[in-house]
C-alpha cells in the first residue's frame, strides 16, 4: 500500500490537469454514473468540531477512495488546520485499499479547482478583478486556481484580521502576476470585483448584493453549521449552481445554509437552483446569458471531487516511483 505524506501530495498535484480531471468527475455526477452519497459525521460538541466520512466513486477517472475528514474551526489561529483529512485509495476493480494519503492538502487543491472550473463555465472571459474574502488556506488556493483560468490582474483580500488580510496580499504577491493588495472590508473588496471567492467561517454573510457589481461570478465555499456566506437577496437574483442538487439541498451536515436558509423562509424553491456543474460542463444547461448577469456557484464539497484528485495524485505517484510502500496484508 502507498503511502504519501502532505509534502508529497503537495507536490505531486497539478493545479491544471486537477481542474481538467473535475470536469468530468462532475459529468459523471450529474449524470449518475458517480457515486459520491450525503456526508455523514460524528459531531464533537465541545469543541465545536465534526468528523465527516466522504466515499466516493468516478468510472470516467478511474477512481474509488474514501476521505475523513475533521473540522475544528477552534484551530483557526493555531498551527493546526481547521480542516485535517486522509484519503484511502481503492482499486475500483478489486476493492483493494492501494493508498493511503493525505487529504488535508487535497481538500484545499480540489475546493479550488472545482471554483475555477465554475469560473472557467459562469465568470465573464474578460474577468481581471477578484476578490478574496477569507484569510485561510482556502483563500491562499482559490486565488492561485482562478488565475490560471481568467486573466486577473488584481486581487482584493479581505478578512476579519487586517494584519492577515495584510500577510495574505504580501504572500500572494509573490506567486501571482497580478497586484494584490489588502482592503478594510468586504464591501470594499467587492466594489467593482468580476469574481468573488468567499472562503470564510462566517456566522452573518459577507456576500451581500448592494455590495456586488452587474456580472459577477460569485463563489462562496465557506461552511459554518450556524451561519451562512450569501444573503438572501443574491441568492434570489442570481444564477445558482451547484456541484449536486442532492447533496446542497440535503440537511445538516450535507447541504449549504445559504440555500436552505431563504427555501425555510420561502424567498426561493428548490427549483431556484438552476443547474449542477455537470450540466454546464456537457451542455445539458446554457452558462451565463448576459454579461450584467449575476452568477453564484454554492460548493459544499462532495466525495467525486477528492476521489478524482487522489487516483491523479497516486498515478503521479506511482510514475515518479515517490512514496512509501507499506505492507498491509
Amino acid at each position: 500500500m502507498l503511502a504519501l505524506g502532505r509534502s508529497h501530495v503537495e507536490a505531486l498535484l497539478d493545479m491544471d490537469a486537477l481542474i481538467d480531471a473535475l470536469a468530468p468527475a462532475m459529468a459523471d455526477l450529474s449524470a449518475g454514473s458517480a457515486s459520491a452519497p450525503d456526508r455523514v459525521a460524528a459531531a464533537v460538541p465541545e469543541q465545536q468540531g465534526l468528523l465527516a466520512a466522504m466515499p466516493g466513486y468516478v468510472p470516467s477517472v478511474g477512481a474509488l477512495a474514501s476521505k475523513l475528514v475533521s473540522l475544528f474551526p477552534r484551530n483557526a489561529g493555531t498551527p493546526l488546520p481547521t480542516h485535517q483529512a486522509v484519503i484511502v485509495v481503492f482499486d475500483p476493480d478489486t476493492g483493494e485499499p492501494v493508498a493511503f494519503l493525505d487529504g488535508t492538502a487535497i481538500t484545499a487543491a480540489r475546493t479550488a479547482a472545482c471554483s475555477a472550473l465554475s469560473a472557467r463555465l459562469l465568470a465573464r472571459a474578460d474577468s481581471t478583478v477578484l476578490a478574496l474574502l477569507g484569510t485561510g488556506v482556502q483563500a491562499r488556493s482559490h486565488a492561485r486556481a482562478i488565475c490560471r483560468v481568467r486573466p486577473i490582474r488584481q486581487v482584493r483580500v479581505a478578512g476579519r484580521d487586517p494584519a492577515k488580510a495584510a500577510a495574505l496580499a504580501d504572500e500572494l504577491s509573490s506567486v501571482l502576476d497580478a497586484r494584490v493588495q489588502a482592503v478594510p472590508t468586504y464591501a470594499e473588496a467587492l466594489d467593482g470585483a468580476d469574481i468573488a471567492a468567499a472562503t470564510t467561517h462566517a456566522l452573518e454573510p459577507v456576500i451581500r448584493r448592494p455590495w456586488l457589481t452587474p456580472g459577477v461570478h460569485v463563489i462562496s465555499v465557506g461552511y459554518n453549521p450556524d451561519g451562512r456566506e450569501v444573503d438572501d437577496a443574491t441568492v434570489a437574483e442570481a444564477l445558482v449552481c451547484v456541484e449536486s442538487r442532492q447533496a446542497a439541498l440535503a440537511p445538516f451536515p450535507a447541504g449549504s445554509n445559504d440555500l436552505l436558509m431563504p427555501m425555510r423562509d420561502g424567498v426561493i424553491t428548490a427549483g431556484h437552483v438552476y443547474a449542477e456543474l455537470g450540466e454546464l460542463v456537457t451542455g445539458s444547461k446554457p452558462g451565463r446569458t448576459s454579461p450584467d448577469q449575476i452568477t453564484l456557484y454554492k460548493s459544499v464539497g462532495v466525495a467525486a471531487q477528492d476521489a478524482a484528485a487522489a487516483a491523479l495524485v497516486v498515478a503521479a505517484a506511482r510514475e515518479r516511483s515517490v512514496g512509501e510502500e507499506i505492507a498491509f496484508h
